[in-house]
């Protein structure tokens, strides 16, 4: 079964706040929420930031992103329009669970912009509110600030290190630039490389999986170095992260089996159902992003309409989440009979209460969850959770700028922008 996730962790640069809560009514049991006219957001949307106590945003930097989030889990965001006075639009992405919008094209500076959010309750009600904003002049100096991830702590052998910039770095030059300042060290030593996942976001991992019981220092060194015309290396806070064990759970799907390895001996074997036909599960790797212990699952948040024979609303506990889209591994009583045996669920691993407790307890953020022999689509590396390992060792290496295409040795140029410990 999939299930959208309500919260999503965002960086603190906002520009817009946006929290969406309940406190409005759904239409009434024998209408379509989607049928009842958008209430105004107004009670459901609070600002912070740049946004004075009159409601109206201070005139805004046009060097910095225009984001909208979404706080709590009683609402999601469906879609944001923003335009200036000439009509011209902003480019944007929604994230897939609704929980955050950040434009991805430049805004103009000295600029009147309107921003339409729409919003939707858990009861499916619509909301909408529209806000204004000036833009300010441009400021003399940008910074390029890193934000690492995922956050200090152990994880699993699986786990990419994770780099969002502040601002997006198109030129390959400076992609060097700024790829040589990002250091990841590991004790163990291994051999491991960034890859640009898109203009403002890298993800580093190893060759191989961590070693297990490996330690993981990340810092940059940009701060003070000019990487353009009025673009300047910011701070960062450093990171460290630890791994434990190696924990590596292979489902194969034409068998109906789930085997548990521990630092490559296997320690349990699980009776499963994956995807129905039509619902396959993701063949490929994942890696484990978080664990609830009850989540309720409703066909709905994945395009299933309601009263149809594939519909269900269920409470579901002990889910090990490997997917932003809702791909879960959890306990599926209701399947007890097909588990070992056929293929029944919506996408989602499910095993016995007993077993998904035992699977729940004994995995951790960054462990493997290996799905084969599916006849579902393969997990893509990006953009759904971590599929970083779907690329084999050369493609990873592609994606980083000193080693798909731009030469590790600077020129006279980039040297001179470097400080003597980045070089």
């Amino acid at each position: 079964m999939k299930h959208s996730p309500r919260i999503r962790t965002v960086v603190s640069c906002t520009t817009l706040v946006v929290a969406l809560g309940a406190g409005v009514t759904a239409c009434g049991a024998d209408d379509h929420p989607l049928s009842a006219k958008p209430y105004d957001a107004a009670g459901q949307i609070s600002f912070s930031g740049p946004i004075g106590d009159s409601g109206k945003a201070e005139k805004l930097d046009p060097d910095k992103p225009l984001e909208i989030i979404a706080q709590g889990d009683d609402g999601r965001i469906t879609d944001v329009t923003a335009t200036d006075a000439s009509g011209r639009y902003v480019v944007g992405e929604l994230a897939a669970d609704g929980s955050r919008w950040h434009s991805t094209s430049p805004l103009a500076a000295g600029a009147h912009y309107t921003v339409r959010v729409s919003t939707e309750n858990n009861d499916g009600a619509p909301g909408r509110k529209v806000i204004g904003f000036d833009t300010s002049t441009p400021t003399a100096k940008k910074q390029l600030n890193v934000t690492f991830g995922p956050k200090a702590g152990e994880y699993g052998v699986g786990q990419p290190v994770t780099a969002e910039l502040s601002v997006a770095v198109k030129d390959k030059a400076t992609r060097a630039t700024v790829e040589r300042a990002l250091r990841v060290d590991s004790t163990p030593a291994v051999e491991g490389t960034w890859h640009w996942v898109d203009d403002k976001n890298l993800h580093y991992r190893p060759k191989e999986y961590w070693p297990i019981h490996a330690t993981i220092q990340v810092h940059s060194n940009l701060a003070g170095i000019k990487l353009g015309d009025r673009l300047w290396g910011g701070n960062a806070k450093s990171l460290k992260l630890t791994t434990g064990d190696s924990l590596v759970a292979v489902t194969d799907a034409s068998s109906h089996s789930m085997t548990v390895y521990r630092n490559g001996a296997a320690i349990n074997q699980i009776p499963v159902t994956t995807g129905k036909p039509g619902y396959e599960t993701r063949n490929g790797v994942k890696v484990v992003l978080g664990k609830e212990y009850f989540v309720r699952m409703r066909g709905t948040t994945v395009g299933i309409a309601e009263g149809s024979s594939d519909s269900y609303d269920l409470p579901v506990y002990y889910a090990t989440r490997v997917t932003w889209s809702g791909e879960y591994v959890h306990a599926a009583p209701w399947s007890t009979g097909s588990q070992g045996y056929a293929n029944v669920s919506h996408g989602c691993t499910g095993m016995s209460t007993s077993n998904a407790e035992w699977f729940f307890d004994n995995v951790r953020e960054g462990d493997i969850v290996k799905v084969q022999n599916s006849n579902g689509e393969e997990m893509d590396p990006f953009g759904n959770g971590f599929g970083d390992w779907n690329l084999d060792w050369k493609k990873w290496r592609d994606g980083s700028a000193l080693v798909g295409g731009t030469p590790d040795t600077p020129s006279p140029a980039q040297r001179a922008r470097l400080r003597p410990e980045s070089v």
